[in-house]
């Protein structure tokens, strides 16, 4: 079964699905191979050695991909579900796995509502590795037109304590955020908040 990129269990699915399809893009090269040196008698110079070099690219290019998804580690059940529980109203995401040039973060949730982009780490290295992505997430959201307050705890009680606060003011929140939003052309039927997490999930692995 699929699951969706923002969704808890993202990674574990990513992880399967790019083993196989590294795994099936390196088999069709060896198998060109194989044919070639059968065809040609086991002389290895002949043009299907260089189509199965050639076809070796994109297997090369998933594989990088494969060695970075398998590098992470998915937010766990219980983490997961103790932040679902205060989840209310609002639009969450899990397993959000930021990445910039010189760093990259894992983000186990990250909740959205009006103004508010609010997320949890539990994989944080110090805290300038937080603040550093606060503001990649907060600079891409504003070059994509939508103007955004960005924390991200690495304490679950304080985490937990936010989502609450945010479903309590919840409705004021929204009208704030709300007054001037013009629907994007592209998506009219996408929310605010929807068009954040959108953007969002454009910029994560």
């Amino acid at each position: 079964m699929k699951v969706r990129k923002g969704n808890s269990g993202y990674i574990r699915y990513e992880k399967k699905k790019r083993l196989l399809v590294t795994l099936g893009m390196f088999v069709m090269p060896l198998l060109i191979l194989i044919a070639g040196l059968i065809i040609c008698k086991g002389d290895k110079n002949n043009i299907f050695t260089v189509i199965a070099v050639v076809g070796c690219l994109p297997g090369c290019k998933s594989m990088v991909g494969l060695i970075m998804i398998m590098m992470q580690k998915p937010a766990s059940r219980e983490t997961v579900e103790e932040i679902s529980s205060h989840a209310g109203k609002l639009t969450m995401m899990y397993e959000m796995y930021f990445t910039k040039e010189t760093d990259s973060l894992m983000v186990d949730a990250v909740a959205v509502c009006g103004y508010e982009v609010v997320g949890y780490t539990s994989q944080a290295k110090n805290r300038k590795q937080i603040e550093e992505c606060e503001k990649h997430i907060g600079k891409l959201l504003r070059a994509n037109g939508y103007k955004t307050h960005v924390k991200i705890f690495d304490q679950m009680k304080a985490y937990l304590e936010r989502l609450d606060s945010l479903n309590r003011n919840y409705e004021q929140l929204e009208a704030d955020a709300n007054e001037k939003f013009v629907p994007d052309e592209r998506y009219p039927d996408l929310s605010r908040d929807e068009m954040v997490k959108h953007n969002l999930l454009a910029i994560v692995l």
